[in-house]
């Protein structure tokens, strides 16, 4: 997936409100930029660190600046959480994933009997996709949530309903960081969703991690992460 071109460089000042990020751009200028990740963003938001920022032209845009790149150890790292969804549906397209690659059809944001909403409808059968995304690595290990989410762990619990009722589900981790090598849910922070994940995956969902390969130009699924229980 090609990322918006230009980017900007600059250095992040703070992040705060969660959605915001003040940053000076290397021509001095001091911008805020939208902060597209509603996590803690934990060891990825370093005031000091080096980021990438995109611009828009569209004249709704308040803020027209979105953070999307971070320098982790001289390499980038992505913290956009809209773009994992964009990889998995290229990933989908080009058969990237053995697992996925007898589904011959897709549908995006499906609206479950319960109100909430599932990334992807996977045809035939009628699977369930769910997407997330990974930005937090501690000693190799890539950890998710890096925040409670009340949100994940309902989602593992309609991908085990959809298990018990004959058909596939799926978890997808896109991992967005380089120092990655394993994956593993993210006791520590938090305990309830590491269980449901062992719950669902004794159930029967399968759950998938993906490394990406990030540079200023595109992020790439690339690599295959065992997951680790």
């Amino acid at each position: 997936m090609r990322l918006p071109s230009p980017l900007y460089a600059g250095t992040l000042l703070k992040r705060y409100k969660r959605f915001f990020a003040d940053i000076r751009l290397d021509d001095g200028r001091l911008i805020t930029a939208v902060t597209p990740n509603t996590g803690s963003m934990k060891g990825v938001c370093v005031p000091g660190s080096r980021v990438l920022v995109s611009r828009s032209d569209s004249p709704t845009r308040k803020i027209p600046y979105t953070w999307e790149l971070v320098d982790v150890d001289g390499k980038w790292v992505g913290i956009n959480t809209y773009l994992p969804n964009h990889l998995a549906a290229e990933a989908l397209d080009c058969k990237l994933i053995p697992e996925l690659a007898h589904f011959s059809s897709y549908r995006r944001e499906v609206k479950l009997p319960s109100g909430s909403r599932i990334d992807f409808a996977l045809e035939p059968g009628a699977a369930l996709l769910e997407v997330k995304n990974v930005t937090l690595v501690e000693g190799g290990v890539a950890l998710f949530p890096d925040s409670v989410t009340e949100r994940g762990t309902r989602h593992l619990h309609e991908l085990m309903e959809v298990v018990a009722e004959g058909r596939e589900a799926y978890m997808l981790y896109v991992v967005q960081h380089h120092q990655a090598v394993t994956f593993s849910p993210a006791d520590e922070i938090d305990p309830v969703y590491g269980t449901t994940v062992r719950d669902a995956h004794q159930a029967g969902v399968k759950l998938i991690a993906m490394k990406a390969d990030v540079s200023e130009h595109e992020i790439v699924l690339r690599e295959r992460l065992p997951v680790e229980l």
